[in-house]
């Protein structure tokens, strides 16, 4: 009864920004909305940057707004992450995830507030944004877009439930709001077959593979042959294992905690522990997870960053319809 009643509570909420486009807050400049139907762990993320750093190369200024979820300190107004020169704020204030972005795409403007309509206004008049990529944006009808963008993994719209008896946001219908579907982990023909069960006129895949692990803290050289421990405070921490694992690591222990986990010295000398009593060399982690282990001081065994790569197949589809939205 629950989810039926929340499923009904979504559909009129959008019906009536659909039904009434005045309730919409409009920007200058174009918005880019990059979310997903369902809670987490669909690889929206990477393809926020993937986009950023696109039109970053096309010569724009692109912004991305964040509602900041999880943010150890929230204060009122904007928190200017990134300027697009250099990083203004701690993790502590920006949250994980905008401070990554900041850190991959150094381009890019990285605002966070929950009124992204406000966060859009000072990007565009005090630091020259051009367009606006609208991350985690799907729900937020709030702010007009110029492109929806929906990242999902194959089956878990069509074969899912709405909250609380499954892990949907809003009922399977809402997805066909989307121009252009992204489909982690899948090949064009699969990401195909999915926008066309979903009603959504584009789609490609998103193969994501992992690059070779960056130092954050070492106490040696060379960790390709070492046994190492896989750490993660993700929404879903099995694919970063498993990736892993995949490329020929020897993981001989596993420590994952709950999705933006602000890592504490507690939970530090618990790796150390683990490390110790497994006989690791090293402790491999997320980019996600890098910037809140980056700021500890006293970290007591080897930590590398393990970089997400991604790409498109067919490569041309979500790029161009960014591009059609551009003026």
């Amino acid at each position: 009864m629950l989810d039926s009643l929340y499923a009904q509570v979504m559909r009129v909420r959008r019906r009536r920004y659909e039904r009434e486009p005045g309730r919409q807050r409009r920007l200058t400049k174009p918005v880019i909305s990059v979310g997903n139907l369902s809670m987490g762990g669909t690889g929206k993320t990477p393809v926020v940057a993937a986009l950023a750093q696109w039109l970053a190369d096309r010569g724009e200024r692109p912004s991305i707004l964040s509602r900041g979820y999880a943010r150890a300190t929230n204060v009122d107004g904007v928190v200017v992450v990134s300027d697009g020169r250099e990083i203004r704020a701690s993790v502590d204030l920006s949250g994980d995830e905008p401070m990554m972005l900041a850190r991959q795409i150094p381009r890019a403007i990285v605002c966070v507030s929950p009124e992204r309509y406000l966060s859009g206004v000072l990007a565009e008049r005090e630091l020259g944004a051009t367009v606006h990529i609208l991350d985690d944006g799907f729900q937020h009808l709030e702010l007009a877009r110029d492109l929806d963008v929906l990242v999902t993994t194959v089956g878990e719209i069509p074969g899912g439930k709405v909250v609380p008896r499954g892990r949907l946001r809003e009922p399977i219908e809402a997805a066909a709001r989307a121009q252009v579907l992204v489909v982690s982990d899948a090949t064009a023909g699969a990401a195909a077959a999915e926008a066309w069960a979903l009603g959504i006129s584009q789609a490609c895949g998103a193969a994501r593979t992992l690059g070779e692990p960056v130092e954050i803290r070492d106490q040696g050289s060379g960790i390709r042959d070492r046994k190492v421990i896989a750490l993660a405070g993700i929404a879903n921490p099995e694919r970063f294992v498993v990736a892993l694992k995949r490329d020929g690591w020897n993981v001989v222990d596993v420590i994952t905690f709950a999705d933006h986990h602000c890592y504490s010295p507690r939970d530090i000398a618990t790796v150390a522990d683990r490390v110790k009593s497994s006989g690791a060399e090293a402790v491999l982690t997320t980019d996600k997870d890098a910037v809140r282990l980056d700021v500890i001081d006293q970290i007591p065994f080897a930590l590398y960053r393990v970089p997400l790569m991604i790409a498109f197949d067919p490569p041309d589809v979500l790029f161009a319809s960014a591009a059609a939205v551009l003026p």
